[in-house]
């Protein structure tokens, strides 16, 4: 029975007991004053108003809720006694009810925020949608029970107690909206594929497809919409239902409708796995794109239908109203012309199935350096490698890493004492011991399922070793000035990785592989950030050539002495070497090259620089060339040599800056 059914029957009981009323109790009414008569007569009014019950959304019965008050918000998720007195207050207007029949219909409401209750509320707002949603700039009804459309429940519920105009907006069945202006009608629909048609098994709330609709000539109301859901090569015996859980309507990110696509008796069409979306209050403003999702909710078990099951979903049939209440019924593919017959595919994949990790360098991984390491006590947290991994199509649990470390010094053990990830703030410490006698070692890290990378998202994660002293208890050295070390993540170790996803991730791609860097302890350190060159020609036919390479020296621990020298060649053991770099039929003998050192270090009289410790000064090399052939040329900052003694030579020890290729200058075209 309807609502207003039940409310006439009940009145027509209600009238009928105040006539038998009055007629038995006449004789006695007579001899009674009229103070008496009157109060029996309000009572059996009292009676009569409480058979009617308060006034609801449009006017009709709402099981006595009004006057009532909702003070929180609420969506969808939401239990409690306010959301029963919601769903009573929804049913009181046929345009706005919960359900027709079964949980949540007038009588049966329940005290949880569902699906249905939020697909009312849509209604709600739809019809009051001058209060609601245009002052809050929305187009679409949103499903929440937020402070708007709770003021405007407020205001009909408490204000009025019952006195609300039933004529105020129109029923879902006359259609249409007070708020709606114009003839319109439905001018463009749109469906296509979702932006990833690989839907895995057990997936919730899945896009399978994208829906543009535009009005013109006025605004309309979509109410419903017929769709078509069907297997492309899965077998026969598989139906829709077997796979499908739900299907859903979404509109700016709030799910307005479902359809229990579990239930064969739901479709209208099974064979043809035809189904329908009603009540659906979608608002097309006039010359407006609106934008419409359709989700899924898949099954667990689809591999029963076989993997890599390919289904196409339709629209096959829209309904709307414009602003006088006119419905148009439009065949999508017959009356709109879809250009690719209304039909949106997808493929329902192995849970599992595409999710990936990919590696690869961090924007901040440090270039080759050289770090300096303390003579007597560690040098803790150097960052000698950064890297990201990504999560490709599923949300990704880590749970174990690995990096590979490599030195020069013959054996780990002398050279670090702990290694550590940092991953986006949260640190581990290495499972195996720094205490290895080998120069390459992979270190492995539990992560244990701390780290999730949400899906798309990317963590950074950093390599940070501490290094041990350089010399020992007993002043003997453990590693030599040079040493080098390098952190890898190589396919190697990339594969060793432990994580999960919807299953165990095996797919993986990309590598990470870091920069040399040198170890000082106790010498001069020439940074690539302090190197620079430039160039520039003399002569009428540019027949010279002249490149200046500025680089920084810094002392480590001591006073360092440089000669002011400049040689083209090695092995000189004194001031500065470079290499010129010169094309084919480069003659030596018949070309001149020469090289000259300044510095804004102290020059004695002897010539030579000073380099006190702690500080950094800054050199120019100057290389001038004359060259018998025309051709390309370029100077290699070589190597830069340094003493103790004061003489600048006794005892020099060569440094080679590194990478060699940080320290070359452009290739420059030079005239014969």
């Amino acid at each position: 029975m309807t609502i207003a059914k039940d409310f006439a029957s009940k009145a027509a009981v209600a009238f009928v007991a105040v006539a038998m009323i009055l007629t038995m109790f006449a004789p006695a009414a007579q001899a009674q004053s009229t103070q008496d008569l009157q109060k029996m007569i309000d009572g059996l009014m009292a009676q009569i108003e409480a058979l009617k019950g308060g006034s609801g959304v449009g006017g009709g019965s709402s099981a006595g809720v009004c006057p009532f008050t909702w003070t929180r918000d609420l969506r969808t998720g939401a239990t409690g006694a306010d959301v029963k007195a919601l769903q009573q207050f929804l049913n009181a207007d046929e345009a706005t009810r919960v359900a027709a029949t079964g949980a949540g219909s007038a009588g049966m409401e329940t005290e949880t925020f569902g699906p249905a209750t939020a697909a009312a509320v849509s209604k709600f707002q739809t019809k009051y949608r001058a209060d609601i949603l245009t002052p809050n700039g929305l187009v679409s009804p949103t499903g929440t029970f937020g402070p708007s459309t709770r003021a405007k429940a407020n205001a009909l519920c408490v204000a009025s107690g019952g006195d609300e105009d039933e004529d105020e907006g129109e029923d879902e069945d006359n259609g249409g909206d007070a708020d709606l202006q114009g003839e319109g009608t439905l001018d463009k629909f749109e469906i296509d594929d979702a932006s990833d048609t690989d839907i895995q098994e057990g997936a919730e709330d899945e896009v399978i497809a994208e829906l543009t609709m535009e009005a013109t000539d006025g605004d309309i109301e979509v109410d419903r919409m017929s769709l078509t859901v069907k297997g492309v090569n899965v077998p026969t015996e598989k139906d829709p239902w077997d796979v499908f859980d739900e299907i859903s309507v979404w509109v700016d990110g709030d799910k307005v409708a479902t359809f229990d696509a579990s239930d064969e008796d739901e479709y209208l069409d099974e064979k043809a796995g035809t189904f329908r979306f009603t009540g659906l209050g979608l608002v097309l403003p006039e010359d407006e794109e609106v934008e419409v999702l359709i989700g899924a909710t898949i099954a667990g078990n689809v591999d029963d239908a076989g993997t890599d099951a390919s289904w196409d979903i339709s629209v096959d049939a829209v309904r709307y109203f414009d602003a006088d209440g006119v419905a148009e019924d439009e065949d999508v593919e017959d009356d709109l012309g879809n250009p690719r017959g209304a039909v949106a595919a997808f493929e329902i994949v192995e849970q599992g199935d595409g999710e990936e990790l990919k590696f690869s360098l961090g924007d901040g991984n440090p270039e080759a350096s050289d770090i300096v390491v303390d003579t007597d006590n560690k040098t803790n947290d150097v960052t000698v490698l950064e890297y990201t991994i990504e999560a490709v199509d599923a949300d990704i649990e880590l749970n174990e890493l690995s990096v590979l470390l490599t030195t020069s010094a013959g054996n780990l053990g002398l050279v670090v004492d702990d290694v550590a990830l940092d991953i986006d703030g949260d640190v581990f410490d290495a499972e195996n011991s720094a205490s290895t006698v080998a120069a390459t070692t992979t270190f492995t890290f539990d992560i244990d399922g701390d780290v999730v990378i949400d899906e798309g998202e990317e963590v950074t994660v950093k390599v940070m070793v501490d290094f041990r002293s350089q010399e020992s208890s007993n002043n003997v050295a453990r590693y030599a000035n040079g040493t080098t070390i390098k952190a890898d993540v190589t396919s190697t170790q990339r594969d060793a990785t432990d994580a999960e996803g919807a299953d165990d991730i095996s797919e993986f791609s990309g590598t990470a592989i870091g920069k040399t860097h040198t170890l000082v302890a106790e010498g001069i350190v020439v940074p690539i950030d302090g190197f620079d060159s430039s160039f520039t020609t003399q002569g009428q036919n540019d027949t010279t050539g002249i490149f200046t390479l500025t680089f920084e020296v810094t002392a480590v621990e001591k006073d360092f002495y440089i000669r002011k020298a400049a040689t083209a060649g090695t092995a000189t053991s004194t001031g500065v070497e470079f290499t010129l770099r010169t094309p084919a039929g480069y003659v030596a003998g018949s070309s001149t090259v020469s090289g000259s050192l300044t510095s804004t270090a102290d020059e004695d009289t002897t010539g030579v620089f000073t380099v006190n410790e702690g500080e950094t000064e800054t050199f120019t090399l100057k290389v001038t060339v004359d060259p018998n052939v025309t051709g390309l040329y370029s100077v290699l900052l070589n190597t830069v040599n340094y003493t103790e003694n004061a003489n600048g030579v006794t005892g020099s020890t060569a440094y080679t800056p590194v990478p060699a290729q940080d320290f070359d200058t452009d290739d420059e075209n030079i005239n014969q």
